[in-house]
């Protein structure tokens, strides 16, 4: 599967790849940032996605970066609409209790392109049921 990338500015990198089987790409700063701890900033990747019809963009965190330098999105997971042709930013925020810099070209978060369903929700006044039923948040695994 192809996607299209325009770079909107001189220093943006193209996603990458960090080995054969990863099934996130690596996203990159365009430019330096301090973050100070407990803040979020707005990151510039430089570029702008054309995805295919029926997928979707997500952008995870690096694990490196999460847990070695307590940077990680500030919305956990952000969603790229394949119809958005805007930059890509990534918003990171420092979990940590002291600054940290992000340089121009430094990894900073990760690209999944995954398929997706566009689906009609129907009122019904009931559902099916399940063995699980309503039962939510660490439910399934008490005895």
């Amino acid at each position: 599967m192809n996607v299209n990338v325009k770079k909107l500015s001189d220093n943006a990198r193209l996603p990458a790849y960090g080995s054969q089987f990863a099934a996130g790409a690596d996203l990159y700063a365009c430019e330096g940032a301090e973050i100070a701890a407990g803040e979020t900033v707005f990151l510039h990747t430089g570029i702008a996605l054309e995805l295919p019809a029926g997928t979707v963009g997500l952008v995870y965190a690096r694990s490196g970066l999460a847990c070695k330098q307590d940077l990680a999105p500030a919305n956990k997971v952000g969603v790229i609409d394949c119809d958005y042709r805007g930059e890509v930013m990534v918003a990171l925020h420092n979990h940590g209790k002291t600054a940290r810099r992000v340089e121009a070209g430094d990894r900073i978060a990760q690209l999944v392109v995954a398929p997706y369903y566009a689906v009609q929700f129907t009122e019904q006044d009931e559902l099916s049921d399940t063995v699980r039923g309503a039962g939510g948040f660490g439910s399934t695994g008490k005895n």
